[in-house]
């Protein structure tokens, strides 16, 4: 049942073999990897509108030169990071170029500053979709949270399914949002320019209640730098493409530099074309959760009954009208496009952990790809953290957003300096004057992009840091340290267990002589099993053992014990405690004080059940025992199966295994069943 469940979610698995198929076109790469930078312009504009309102709307005039710097620091950033994929085309991106460049320390920074914005990218893009949907729908407005979770969970089963598929599931929204959004500032500059109509936001006419007024010198300097370290959200997801070089087709660098680029225009355009009509047509937005007391209506204040539109809506609304068709489309494609932005890091997330688990730096499951040949253990993980941030923040887009670009500003400053000593070096060995040439061009722009991106980070934690984005910059420490103890922890793990050299004395084989111990409860089937299998490997000494907790009862087993005939001696260990794991433990270990050099191999029958709550009926004793036993140094533990009747239900079992044949815990082969007698 739960095999049928997974294959209906997640479909069919493909071979490894398949992998080939599941690379991308440019055509599929577009929506996959940029509907995270082009859905940034869906909120990227109003959190400067937002800002920039704290001092009342006659700040908005700031607005456009905010825009103009935004804008620029996009392009040095799309420009810089077109050097990286042709660079680095492994899929590595910012943390291969720190790794290579500057350092281990350096790289695990970049890794642990991606990671938690890949979190907050899904948190991000998935709440800010629920809240447009609430726009129009007021129970998706009054459980925000319930159904941004859901909504995550519906991406995770998409991208469970690999990467082929959910590029095609979100390649037509993606273009569908490109095209109505391009369209309708279109549209808009045409009224405006030509037909020279007055456009009117639904909140034009409204007023806004300044919390900070008459501001000027440094105050005016930093809500102006606050503003725009809002807006830098619009750069979001440039470095997902660097990190996906791997799933396009080849020519792969070149491809995703191409790619990088369509992007990078496309983002630009929407942007400005949004800001420059939100100011037209004199849109008014300040912090959601202030909107009811600070927007004033005929001049009382909303009230709590209000709620305020994004800016797409109420530029859609000014352009083609409120409730008009198109207004209906852009505001559906925009909520969409939102959800499905949260793919970006869904394909980031899980390469970029892919990696580092390579790297032995996060766990070796993060490393295998799953049935649909995608990194599945990631995509769940990624889910799982988004989720806990949506509850947690209560679906809140402004506050998530003081978390957000931290990390994305780290990773892009890095990886801009590791690029300029990639350039340098190279430099240094490169004689071909055209190919000094193309390094020399590339490293001033990789230079210019460090630094321009370094200034904002300092930007955004300065006007950022007490607004929550101090819990990133102690989330980032914590990853980085928690992937320092992982990687120590595999090393010391790889020494202790690494093969000997020639001449080396090999701890790791077999002592000469084997003393086996058969653990019993009862005379039945699996007993006679167990002690068959364990006198087939032939040990020095062979016993069976049980623990007296009934004096009764283990009278009654040496009685049978003896009429059988038996030819295995039986050793009862008394318990005045009626504990079983305990004298099993003392008895082994009295073994290995007399014989510290040789082994002890412990034999314990288990059942094997088809249904869940026969767990809870049986083999917990077995459970407990093997646990305690696989601490103890110089003890092998072998399970010994019996397969009852209803597990005959599981038809993913190993068929190959006869009833009762033996799960073996060491490399020794196991008998073959006409070996076994009992």
């Amino acid at each position: 049942m739960t095999d049928l469940v997974k294959r209906l979610l997640v479909g069919r698995a493909l071979r490894s073999t398949q992998l080939h198929d599941q690379l991308l076109p440019k055509r599929v790469a577009l929506p996959v990897f940029a509907s995270d930078a082009l859905s940034s312009v869906a909120y990227a504009p109003q959190e400067i509108l937002v800002i920039l309102s704290l001092a009342g709307a006659t700040f908005y005039s700031y607005s456009p030169w905010v825009a103009a710097a935004v804008v620029l620091v996009m392009l040095v950033v799309v420009a810089s990071y077109r050097q990286n994929v042709h660079a680095y085309p492994s899929g590595g991106g910012d943390y291969e170029v720190a790794t290579t460049n500057l350092g281990a320390n350096a790289g695990l920074t970049v890794a642990s500053a991606l990671l938690v914005d890949y979190v907050l990218t899904v948190a991000v893009s998935v709440a800010n979709g629920a809240d447009y949907v609430g726009a129009t729908i007021p129970f998706v407005a009054e459980h925000r949270p319930l159904v941004a979770i859901g909504i995550v969970v519906i991406l995770t089963v998409i991208n469970l399914r690999g990467l082929r598929e959910s590029g095609v599931a979100f390649a037509i929204p993606t273009y569908a949002f490109m095209i109505a959004v391009i369209g309708m500032v279109l549209w808009g500059m045409f009224r405006l320019l030509v037909l020279r109509d007055d456009l009117r936001a639904p909140t034009a006419d409204y007023k806004i209640v300044s919390e900070q007024a008459d501001l000027a010198g440094f105050a005016l300097a930093f809500l102006v730098l606050r503003a725009f370290s809002s807006g830098c959200a619009a750069l979001t997801g440039v470095e997902a493409i660097s990190n996906g070089v791997p799933a396009f087709r080849k020519p792969k660098s070149r491809n995703a530099a191409t790619t990088l680029l369509l992007m990078g225009g496309i983002a630009v355009t929407m942007f400005s074309g949004i800001i420059f009509l939100g100011l037209k047509s004199g849109v008014k937005v300040t912090e959601p959760a202030n909107a009811a007391r600070d927007i004033l209506i005929n001049g009382h204040p909303a009230g709590p009954g209000y709620y305020q539109q994004p800016i797409i809506a109420q530029v859609a609304s000014a352009v083609f009208g409120d409730g008009s068709a198109l207004f209906v489309v852009i505001s559906a494609v925009t909520a969409l496009i939102l959800f499905l932005a949260a793919n970006t890091a869904f394909n980031g997330f899980p390469v970029l952990g892919s990696i580092l688990a390579q790297d032995r730096y996060l766990p070796r499951q993060l490393h295998t790809r799953g049935d649909r040949l995608a990194f599945s253990n990631g995509i769940v993980l990624l889910a799982a953290g988004a989720g806990l941030l949506i509850w947690a923040f209560n679906a809140d887009v402004s506050k998530l957003l003081n978390l957000y670009i931290v990390g994305v500003f780290v990773s892009f400053t890095l990886s801009q300096l590791g690029m300029v000593r990639h350039w340098t070096r190279h430099l240094k060995t490169e004689t071909d004057p055209k190919a000094r040439f193309r390094m020399l061009r590339a490293r001033v722009i990789n230079g210019f992009g460090g630094i321009m991106t370094g200034i904002v980070l300092v930007v955004v934690l300065l006007t950022k840091f007490t607004h929550g984005a101090y819990i990133v910059c102690i989330a980032m420490p914590v990853l980085f340290l928690m992937m320092k103890g992982i990687r120590h922890h595999y090393d010391r793990v790889a020494a202790e267990l690494a093969a000997p050299e020639e001449g080396e004395t090999d701890e790791s084989m077999l002592p000469a002589r084997n003393h086996a111990v058969v653990l019993v409860s009862k005379i039945h089937k699996p007993t006679l099993r167990a002690l068959a299998y364990a006198k087939a490997t032939r040990p020095s000494t062979l016993e069976a053992v049980t623990v007296s907790v009934d004096s009764d009862e283990a009278a009654r087993l040496q009685e049978e014990w003896d009429r059988r005939g038996i030819p295995v001696p039986l050793k009862i260990l008394d318990s005045p405690y009626r504990e079983i794991t305990g004298p099993v433990l003392e008895y082994v270990k009295s073994l290995r004080r007399r014989s510290p050099r040789d082994v002890v191999s412990v034999y314990i029958p288990e059942y094997v059940v088809g249904h869940w709550w026969e767990h809870l009926l049986h083999n917990q004793s077995a459970l407990r025992l093997k646990g305690r036993l696989l601490f103890k140094p110089g003890v092998m533990v072998t399970s010994v199966p019996w397969q009852l009747a209803s597990s005959d239900r599981l038809k993913g079992r190993p068929v190959g295994l006869a009833p009762g044949a033996a799960r073996r815990s060491y490399s020794t082969p196991a008998p073959k069943d006409d070996q076994v007698k009992a």
